[in-house]
């Protein structure tokens, strides 16, 4: 049976699987080209980027001279470019720094081709100079300002340390304000409500405005800086018995200001102006009885401010040959005023003259 069995099984069919590997479909070479394309246009982009780096304001404006025209023909071009065929062509050479760009600036229609003339090169050169020189005036002068606001930012912190530990100055730490202005370094000495600085409706110092003044002085006098003093007062009406007013006595208390620091060690010299302003520049202009508003104000001049008062009160200048044509020439000089004529005599008849007929 077991042969039997063996004889009765069927053949297992043999399955073969074949897979066929087929090749990708070739792409082309499309993306070689745009490839190309884009390296090239790169290519170009960083060249053009490096001529315009590697060359000056002339050597652009005679590249671009020449693209406007490069033919060798007679042009119309408004610009007169030196060429061989005349004024409006195209120069001499593929590009000729003397072209497009010098032949703007040249005087006379048909150039020589060699470049500006040299009258019109040192006229350029004198003009480019003097576009320049506000420039380099300008630059010297911010140099200046800030040179003199950081001396005068030094000295106000000297003058607060001062204040502090000064045992003249420290009571009256509160009455004096410092701060720094358009105009300079401002130094205020302020009334206080129980501490004045000048007796009542005068112009004399209580000893210990003084003394503050005094420990001042010699930190005025530690800069070249001119200075500024004006006196200042409230609105409560003065009329003094010669008729002196606000204006009067603001003036006075600010002398008197100047000639305690000048008794302090203060330079004469470096005083540039005293004035006396009233109640025109209240302090506080919500109160204007309040005490703050009299007070001494003290400025250590920048520079520029002392130069700008100085300009605005200085006399007008004469010239010298003006004045002289004046003295010299007597055409120029004013005409003498005319003796003023004779009254008319009336005529006196003759007496022996004969009446004049009469009309009837």
């Amino acid at each position: 049976m077991s042969g039997q069995g063996a004889a009765g099984k069927e053949p297992r069919p043999i399955i073969v699987k074949k897979v066929k590997k087929s090749a990708a479909a070739h792409h082309g070479g499309a993306w070689k080209v745009a490839y190309a394309d884009f390296v090239t246009a790169m290519m170009a982009f960083f060249m053009v980027m490096w001529l315009i780096a590697a060359v000056n304001k002339e050597q652009r404006a005679a590249i671009l001279s020449y693209f406007k025209n490069p033919s060798m023909e007679e042009g119309k071009s408004p610009k007169a470019a030196p060429g061989q065929m005349g004024p409006g062509g195209a120069s001499t050479s593929v590009i000729n720094m003397g072209g497009g760009l010098d032949a703007r600036r040249s005087t006379s229609v048909i150039s020589t081709g060699i470049g500006i003339p040299h009258d019109a090169d040192a006229a350029a050169a004198a003009a480019e100079n003097k576009a320049k020189a506000p420039s380099s005036e300008e630059a010297a002068r911010k140099l200046t300002e800030a040179a003199d606001h950081k001396k005068l930012e030094s000295l106000m912190e000297e003058l607060r340390k001062a204040i502090d530990m000064s045992q003249a100055l420290r009571p009256f730490k509160d009455q004096l304000l410092l701060d720094i202005t358009p105009e300079g370094l401002r130094i205020q000495i302020v009334d206080a409500q129980n501490r004045p600085m000048f007796d009542l409706g005068s112009a004399k110092l209580k000893d210990y405005t003084g003394r503050i003044l005094h420990e001042l002085a010699p930190y005025l006098n530690s800069v070249p800086n001119r200075i500024s003093i004006s006196g200042h007062t409230d609105t409560t009406p003065y009329v003094a018995q010669n008729g002196a007013t606000n204006w009067d006595l603001s003036a006075d208390r600010a002398n008197a200001a100047r000639r305690a620091l000048e008794g302090g060690g203060l330079a004469t010299e470096k005083i540039a102006r005293v004035v006396g302003l009233s109640s025109a520049v209240l302090f506080d202009k919500d109160n204007p009885r309040n005490p703050i508003n009299r007070r001494i104000s003290i400025i250590v001049m920048t520079r520029q401010a002392e130069e700008s008062q100085l300009a605005t009160d200085a006399a007008p200048e004469v010239k010298a040959d003006a004045l002289s044509a004046t003295v010299t020439d007597p055409a120029a000089a004013p005409a003498a005023p005319a003796a003023p004529a004779a009254p008319a005599v009336p005529a006196v008849p003759e007496v022996n003259a004969a009446p004049a007929p009469v009309a009837h």
